[in-house]
């Protein structure tokens, strides 16, 4: 897989390229992927597409007690990520491009997360019979943050069924996730250090991450540090 390296002087690109018809914004819990999808969607009149993690029946129950409801939330999450990712193939003629806050591969890094024995057997059983029918990203931007920053987004937003996320569980989300895009393959990918910038209240930070975004042209993995201190590294 190869890599390249980006810093904030590149030139601003004001559009997409044509050849980016599917963007998925990826990032552990707290990371901003649906701030990040809902901005760049009204920046390039893009069709959004949001998880309905709120209509999950089981999520509070999940937060409170992870091992008894985990395979009830995975599965409600499954069916309802495929049925959302079928109906990309009907395209929104109106719209340039499609910008999505997930990619299906999500459901099962957390299905390892949660699952073991037999319910990890049926879920893989499950999400592999689906997968071969799921439309690939033409570019998926990791949102990539440390645990603090992550928290702490959490925190601020307050969100009744996050309550009992606890620090040891985003720890856990953050390393499944370095380790998928670390060894990640299968489509562009455009990774993005988030501790130190704030694009949802500042526009520059916008405009950088947006720039970055339509004009990532490699093939393999491209990284980006903006607003990052010389002596801190990607965690």
């Amino acid at each position: 897989m190869g890599n390249t390296s980006s810093n904030m002087n590149d030139k601003p690109v004001v559009q997409l390229r044509d050849d980016l018809r599917y963007i998925v914004i990826e990032g552990v819990i707290g990371a901003g992927k649906t701030s990040l999808a809902r901005l760049l969607a009204q920046r390039f009149n893009g069709q959004l597409i949001l998880e309905e993690f709120e209509e999950n029946p089981f999520l509070d129950r999940f937060y409170a007690n992870r091992k008894r409801w985990a395979f009830h939330t995975q599965l409600s999450f499954l069916a309802s990520r495929f049925r959302q990712q079928k109906a990309l193939f009907d395209r929104d003629l109106f719209h340039n491009v499609i910008i999505s806050d997930y990619m299906f591969e999500k459901d099962r890094l957390f299905a390892h997360q949660n699952l073991e024995g037999d319910e990890l057997q049926l879920y893989e059983t499950l999400f592999w019979q689906m997968n071969l029918g799921v439309p690939r990203p033409d570019l998926i931007v990791y949102l990539q943050s440390n645990t603090n920053r992550l928290m702490k987004n959490i925190n601020a937003r307050n969100r009744s069924y996050e309550k009992h996320i606890s620090r040891a569980y985003i720890d856990e989300l953050n390393e499944a996730y370095n380790a998928h895009f670390f060894h990640f393959d299968r489509c562009p990918l455009l990774i993005i250090n988030a501790v130190h910038i704030d694009f949802v209240n500042n526009p520059d930070d916008l405009e950088i991450l947006a720039n970055q975004i339509a004009s990532t042209r490699h093939p393999g993995t491209t990284y980006f540090n903006p607003g990052r201190p010389e002596h801190e590294h990607l965690q």
